[in-house]
């Protein structure tokens, strides 16, 4: 059996990770369902057990004790709605054994449903975000200092002489972890809503003078305690940096916890562990690159600092737009937000007169560029399905024909003109050279090789010739009772090059024309060159040829 080729390989797992990465992100669909405000009551009905299954009535009738917009769910409804979260793997079918004393109540039973991993952590994302969303989460910069003390503490105890004593050095790094971890969250949250309020541009004079004491008083004091000990939490780190992988193996022979578990036959672990924060080299990894610039593109730090300065250049624009407002600049946002509610509440037709009122959007004319004369479009036309007029470039960028810049001034042809020129007398010099060739070999043609300019033109003058040519009857039949034709003398001539041909037609004469182009027989044809009546001389005469 062949192996399978390193790129079909490859493919099939990148197509794994996709589908592995398709799966997990379907468990957020019960968000933006129709029925989201029905799957976020079951769901917390869930999340407010601990690894419990919950068969459909169980569930219905916490439910209706929690009032909400899923109190009305019968239970045909909910089980659809619960099918549906464990098909997008929010939840999952219990594998509880149901004792029961008939029939009817194993079916009232079986079906016990309960929470998954992923759906846990999302819901509970999921009611933070609702609930805390547009609130402005302090920054819990006390706990920098501890990390700070933690740290450097831990590095006294890691470089000591027998080193840390284990259990000791696993409640160090897991609450320096922790302490981190918080204060790291809540620098991102306060910055994202802090991001949130610089967006604003229609701030008044209340809300400035807020967001101007919050960014000045609280934004600068978290600046100022972080530049204070970040170089003291980096000169911590620098000293136990070396010491970390020692550290991370003697707390893994100290406890092991999930990593523990039996491996299979392969050396993978069943199953795949998540290690507390702390636990992996790549957490101090990320706890270093915070304070320090570890791989050129900027700490953490530098980020924060960076995020300040763009918070006053927002400060400095909104006090110039207050102090644009005092002179008769006024923020529209309070209209147009009325002017919003004004669409949200009219019927679709008020809206359109709401608009044409609002921004002057009257219907489409066309002005200054007429339609093609085969159509005729009325002033009624909606200008999204009538016909399309296309507009010049120059009308379209600048409203205007007419043409800009220098004019450009007339080509010069003289080289080309020359080319033309040359190439004019080139061919018929060619010509020419045939037609003497012609000439000179008549009477002779057996006797001569015709070059492909000879044989070519003798062609073209034999063409329009045999094009010329007259039928006549012939006196009687012939054997079989049909009647016979003769061709009567037929002409060609070029008055340009002096050329004449005529051709009779002789029965049993055979001509053949010698070229390099090969051999040319012609049956029952003579063929007679000569010059044109006005060239030959009287005592020319012409040549006839067989």
């Amino acid at each position: 059996m062949e192996a399978p080729a390193p790129g079909a390989a490859q493919n099939a797992a990148t197509q794994d990770v996709h589908s592995e990465a398709r799966r997990r992100l379907d468990a957020y669909t019960y968000l933006s369902a129709p029925e989201r405000l029905e799957h976020l009551a079951i769901m917390r009905v869930f999340c407010g057990t601990l690894l419990a299954d919950l068969a459909v009535a169980d569930v219905l009738a916490k439910l209706r004790q929690a009032g909400g917009p899923a109190a009305g769910l019968d239970a045909d409804t909910l089980t659809v709605r619960l099918e549906q979260l464990v098909k997008w793997g929010n939840l999952l079918r219990s594998s509880h054994t149901v004792k029961a004393s008939s029939i009817s109540e194993y079916q009232r039973s079986r079906a016990r449903y309960q929470l998954s991993k992923p759906g846990e952590r999302i819901q509970r994302d999921a009611d933070g975000v609702l609930a805390e969303a547009d609130a402005a989460r302090e920054v819990s910069n006390e706990l920098l200092a501890l990390v700070e003390r933690g740290l450097r503490e831990l590095a006294e105890l890691v470089t000591a002489p027998g080193g840390i004593e284990p259990q000791g050095g696993l409640e160090r790094v897991s609450t320096l972890f922790v302490q981190f971890t918080e204060f790291a969250d809540s620098v991102r949250d306060f910055y994202a809503y802090l991001g949130q309020v610089l967006a604003r541009y229609d701030l008044d004079s209340t809300e400035y003078q807020g967001f101007k004491e919050l960014l000045l008083d609280y934004v600068e004091a978290i600046t100022e305690d972080v530049a204070f000990r970040a170089p003291r939490i980096s000169a911590a780190l620098n000293k136990l940096w070396p010491h970390v992988p020692g550290l991370l193996a003697r707390l893994d022979a100290h406890a092991q916890g999930l990593t523990g578990l039996s491996p299979r036959g392969d050396g993978r672990l069943e199953t795949r562990v998540q290690r507390s924060r702390g636990r992996e080299f790549a957490d101090w990894e990320g706890l270093r690159g915070w304070f320090s610039d570890t791989d050129g593109q900027g700490s953490q730090v530098d980020q924060l600092r960076d995020a300040t300065l763009r918070a006053l250049q927002s400060l400095l624009a909104n006090a110039k737009r207050m102090l644009r407002s005092a002179t008769g600049e006024m923020s529209r946002r309070k209209d147009l937000l009325r002017l919003a509610r004004w669409f949200e509440e009219a019927a679709p037709q008020d809206a359109h007169d709401i608009a044409v009122a609002a921004f002057g959007l009257y219907g489409a004319r066309h002005l200054g560029i007429p339609p093609a004369t085969d159509e005729v479009v009325p002033a009624y036309t909606n200008w999204w399905t009538g016909p399309v007029v296309e507009v010049p470039v120059a009308l379209r960028e600048r409203g205007s024909r007419a043409q800009r810049g220098r004019t450009a001034t007339v080509e010069d042809h003289s080289a080309q003109k020359r080319r033309l020129r040359e190439t004019a007398r080139e061919r018929a010099a060619a010509r020419a050279a045939a037609a003497d060739e012609l000439r000179s070999a008549s009477g002779r043609f057996a006797e001569v090789r015709l070059t492909s300019a000879a044989l070519g033109l003798l062609l073209e003058l034999l063409a329009t010739a045999l094009g010329n040519a007259q039928l006549r009857h012939r006196a009687g039949t012939d054997g079989a009772g049909a009647t016979e034709y003769d061709l009567d003398p037929a002409h060609s001539e070029d008055a340009e090059l002096g050329i004449r041909l005529t051709v009779r037609r002789t029965e049993g004469t055979r001509c053949v024309l010698h070229s390099v182009d090969g051999d040319l027989l012609l049956d029952d044809l003579e063929l007679d060159v000569g010059r044109t009546s006005s060239d030959v001389p009287d005592s020319d005469a012409e040549v006839s040829v067989s």
